[in-house]
């Protein structure tokens, strides 16, 4: 009777292990495989109010969010402005915007990220300007201007009912963020600023992962330098983002010269510092779409053979943003208000 007693009891041990422990084990191994295949979307809103009519492949109107859906898309990315102009191409990207585009994402079943330039218009190498209402302010003060603004968007989404999966702290940060106190030639308060975005976002949603984000992203000796200096700093962050944009190079040269150097970058990261990867910026000429497909595609590759399924995946960046609006020269559009055959790339398992 005793032996049984005691078999009964191991019996309803390992029953109520599996029931806690299998519903993580399940989430854990969802997680592991997902691979994000999303766009950078911002101009949407402005395309829209302009009248800009977007086509299936079929050449039916239909809403974007369906058609990158249907192409593959289950991401989309959203950068955020702080006091932004209402200038088409440069304005725009308020919190209440935001807000409504990722509640249209969660709408289409996609995930989101947030990009938060802390300025109030573009953010990359070449400018970190800090937003107007933040002038003048001390130090202390600009970090408590940065975690209240983080705040009070994360709280925004939430209200929304938008958990975001990502959120990046920063944008091509390879020279720092909010001149000049942020800037990487005073990386002691650049990492205190990254800190308080990070911990702004992990009040507020506790699961979402921050990354940290470069440009150039072939270029190892740049990311050694850039993330060695914020490890050295105590930058607290979960993924590095990378941007990759071969038509920026020297000459404009084809991403087959670059492409291994990209994947190599990022298994290299991966080891050096342990933390997972992901591409959230690519981009290619709208006029080369096969080379824009092939090298999407190979993207998607050298990101899925990091080892250990530390590659989340890759955004394109304004796929959308046809030329004819926008005058840019790498989205992945056509003048028929079409996709072009660049965005099948996604519907590669």
């Amino acid at each position: 009777m005793k032996k049984n007693i005691q078999n009964t009891q191991l019996a309803c041990t390992i029953i109520v292990a599996l029931l806690i422990i299998t519903p993580v084990t399940l989430m854990a191994q969802q997680g592991a495989s997902f691979f994000a295949k999303g766009a950078d979307i911002s101009w949407l809103p402005q395309m829209e109010a302009s009248g800009y009519q977007f086509y299936n492949s079929k050449g039916k109107p239909q809403d974007c969010f369906k058609i990158l859906k249907d192409h593959g898309g289950n991401s989309i990315r959203l950068r955020a402005w702080v006091n932004p102009s209402d200038d088409k191409a440069s304005g725009h990207c308020t919190t209440a915007e935001t807000v409504a585009m990722a509640k249209r994402a969660k709408h289409w079943g996609m995930k989101v990220m947030i990009d938060f330039h802390y300025s109030d218009s573009w953010a990359d190498p070449a400018q970190q300007r800090k937003p107007k209402a933040w002038e003048g302010h001390d130090f202390p003060q600009l970090l408590n201007d940065l975690y209240s603004y983080t705040i009070g968007v994360m709280k925004a989404l939430k209200q929304a009912g938008i958990s975001p999966d990502w959120v990046q702290v920063g944008n091509e940060t390879a020279s720092g963020m909010i001149y000049p106190e942020g800037s990487t030639d005073h990386w002691d308060s650049l990492a205190q600023l990254i800190n308080k975005g990070y911990d702004a976002v992990k009040h507020v949603s506790p699961l979402t992962k921050v990354i940290l984000h470069v440009d150039q992203g072939n270029n190892n000796a740049r990311f050694r330098t850039w993330f060695d200096s914020a490890r050295s700093h105590h930058a607290k962050y979960d993924v590095i983002g990378l941007s990759y944009y071969p038509y920026w190079l020297k000459g404009n040269p084809d991403y087959s010269l670059s492409i291994d150097d990209l994947g190599n970058n990022l298994n290299d990261l991966a080891a050096r510092y342990g933390k997972e990867v992901m591409v959230v910026e690519v981009g290619g000429e709208d006029n080369k779409v096969q080379n824009t497909y092939d090298m999407l595609v190979a993207v998607q590759q050298k990101v899925k053979a990091v080892p250990n399924n530390k590659g989340l995946g890759l955004f394109y960046w304004e796929p959308e943003g046809a030329r004819s609006w926008s005058k840019y020269a790498l989205s992945a559009w056509g003048d028929d208000g079409k996709p072009t055959r660049a965005m099948d790339a996604f519907l590669l398992k």
